[in-house]
């Protein structure tokens, strides 16, 4: 289409809204959009030219809006001026709340304001090309619909309509939508008439989300969950964060929520057997369920020592929610821990210890924590600050044994270098095993270390059985699609939604992104990306622990950044890679943080301003 007849065409409409202008919106959209005027009108309406223009429309799930007037509220919230191409701002709608404004491609989308995680500002987070992601965590958001895409969380935004009147942005919302910041997708329900079960072995993230998305996606058969811990499933990383913590209201749902949607779930029992010729699961209870498709969801279980007197009391690993609440009613202002590990686990247990003991030793084989996977420099950066709190280090040494106190629990431990540390309790963060011993025999293929290998849409090799979370070798897309076995929270969430579109037969392929965070002494860290590396280039200061770290391989590409006080740089580096870029080490040398405006598409020209 010339830009003449273009040109014509703009002139025909814009006089056609003047005459009808509350119409034009209807008009412009039922009849020009295969010709492709709508985003010639969206150019105008960057100059201010159009008269009304329906830029977006809210997105409630399957929610049908009331009649009634008063449920909503609608107003002008700022000029078409005030928000810039690949921009978010926040505005106020009247006093009913705030709203997120982002435009991108000429048009203009209203969300909530906040994560839906742990409800960080996503004015401060990373823009790509159709979504932001949170600058926290790594939760990923469509700009276009709300809908959550990238984890962790589980529910989606609020996404409210947009026009656009003599260059006024104006939203309209419903006010429930206002106070309440998260977005629960409707559910389909169970049919009498479908005969299939699916039946999911896990009580972690992957399995959360996975039988959420078998309703989102309109499965109507039976889903049974089955759990082996007493509880629902929760958020896991506070075990060693936080310790004791109301268990009820960090579950993801509520069990009412579970018998709303139809999704039966069986709490402390562990599978014990797998037949996938008969299509059967034992539990350790002694009932059997037949499944059509089945999700092994089975996650790890702490690593123990071996070591003389590993059987005493008061030696505590920290997975499950029992865990954290053992620890704590341990601690006293006199008691002396000792941590085996300088593992994340292991550090932020320090750091949770720390003000509630007399004193905290970690014994580690490594010269400093965190060494393999953030660097040597950030791990001696935190090591520093760990002592400057009063931690104690023991490096390059192990635990060879435990002394009992005389009561059968821990007195104090014995060093390989031949000193003995007292201990009232030793905490273990030596890393983890996966809970797939429950599978030989079954005809599922497990690799030596346990994990189980699936391809890119997280099948296994035995039809119908599919796997997810820590316990899968699976491809990494922003690694090359090699693939790899990692225990991360927000993946855990991710390959739920692909494990549970795949056993509906979408054909929907892994786009993993590997994220994870840590919060030590008030102090953020952020990882994404993942590959071994031979170089590091900071941006920043370390030692001040106010960095961006980007680690080079051995063919100089940046497989993996991490930061600390520098958000929202690691999600938007999360954003390049899940884009499909790469970024080389010639490009970090050039520009630090030059490839950030890679991120976002190039803002169109209108069409007076084209060549």
């Amino acid at each position: 289409m010339s830009n003449k007849f273009l040109s014509l065409g703009s002139v025909v409409i814009r006089a056609y809204c003047s005459v009808f202008p509350i119409n034009a919106g209807l008009f412009v959209s039922r009849n020009f959009r295969k010709k492709q005027v709508i985003p010639l009108l969206q150019y105008r309406t960057m100059g201010c030219r159009s008269s009304k223009l329906q830029i977006s429309k809210p997105t409630q799930g399957n929610e049908k809006n009331s009649p009634e007037d008063d449920e909503y509220v609608e107003d002008v919230v700022c000029c078409e001026s005030d928000i810039a191409e690949n921009q978010m701002k926040v505005f106020d709608l009247k006093d009913a709340g705030k709203v997120l404004l982002v435009r991108q491609r000429g048009k203009i989308h209203a969300l909530g304001t906040k994560c839906t995680h742990y409800g960080a500002p996503l004015v401060n987070g990373a823009l790509g090309d159709g979504r932001v992601r949170c600058q926290w965590h790594g939760a990923c958001f469509n700009i276009e619909t709300g809908d959550i895409e990238d984890f962790p969380g589980l529910d989606s935004l609020p996404c409210h309509q947009v026009t656009v009147e003599n260059c006024k942005v104006k939203v309209r919302a419903k006010r429930s939508a206002l106070e309440n910041p998260k977005r629960v997708k409707s559910m389909s329900k169970k049919l009498k008439s479908d005969n299939q079960h699916y039946v999911i072995i896990g009580g972690g993230p992957s399995a959360a989300v996975c039988v959420e998305t078998l309703r989102q996606e309109n499965f109507t058969g039976t889903i049974t969950m089955v759990c082996k811990e007493n509880h629902l499933p929760y958020d896991r990383i506070k075990v060693s964060k936080i310790g004791d913590f109301d268990i009820d209201t960090n579950q993801f749902r509520t069990p009412q929520f579970y018998k709303e949607n139809d999704i039966d779930v069986i709490l402390g029992v562990p599978a014990v057997k797998l037949n996938t010729v008969s299509r059967e699961v034992s539990l350790e209870n002694g009932q059997t369920l037949k499944y059509d498709k089945l999700l092994l969801a089975t996650g790890s279980h702490p690593a123990f020592l071996d070591v003389p007197g590993s059987n005493l009391k008061n030696i505590v690993t920290l997975r499950y929610f029992e865990d954290g609440k053992y620890l704590a009613s341990l601690l006293t202002p006199e008691t002396d821990v000792v941590i085996n590990g300088s593992s994340f686990i292991a550090m932020e247990a320090a750091a949770y210890c720390l003000d509630k003991v007399n004193s905290v030793t970690i014994v580690a084989r490594s010269k400093v924590p965190f060494k393999l996977a953030l660097g040597e420099e950030v791990g001696f950066a935190f090591m520093k600050l760990f002592k400057a709190k009063g931690i104690v280090f023991r490096i390059s040494n192990s635990i060879t044994g435990i002394k009992d106190d005389g009561t059968g629990k821990v007195g104090s431990v014995e060093l390989a270098d031949g000193s003995t540390l007292k201990a009232d309790v030793l905490i273990l963060g030596i890393g983890s095993k996966l809970c797939t011993d429950f599978l030989e025999g079954s005809g599922v293929d497990l690799k030596n270390d346990g994990s189980i290998d699936v391809n890119s849409y997280l099948q296994t090799n035995v039809p119908n059985v599919y796997a997810a979370g820590d316990i899968v070798f699976a491809p990494i897309y922003s690694h090359g699609n090699k693939k790899a076995t990692i225990g991360h929270f927000p993946l855990a969430h991710y390959h739920g939604r692909i494990a549970g579109l795949n056993m509906l037969g979408k054909k929907e392929e892994l786009r993993a992104v590997p994220y994870f965070w840590t919060s030590l002494f008030g102090k953020n860290v952020r990882y994404a990306g993942n590959g071994s590396f031979e170089d590091v280039i900071y941006e920043g200061n370390v030692e001040e622990l106010k960095f961006v770290a980007f680690y080079i391989n051995r063919d100089e590409e940046v497989v993996a950044a991490s930061s600390c006080g520098m958000d929202p740089v690691v999600s938007q580096f999360a954003e390049l890679l899940y884009q499909g870029q790469k970024l080389y080490k010639k490009d970090i040398d050039r520009d630090h943080l030059g490839w950030i405006s890679r991120l976002t598409p190039e803002p169109v020209k209108p069409i007076d301003e084209r060549n």
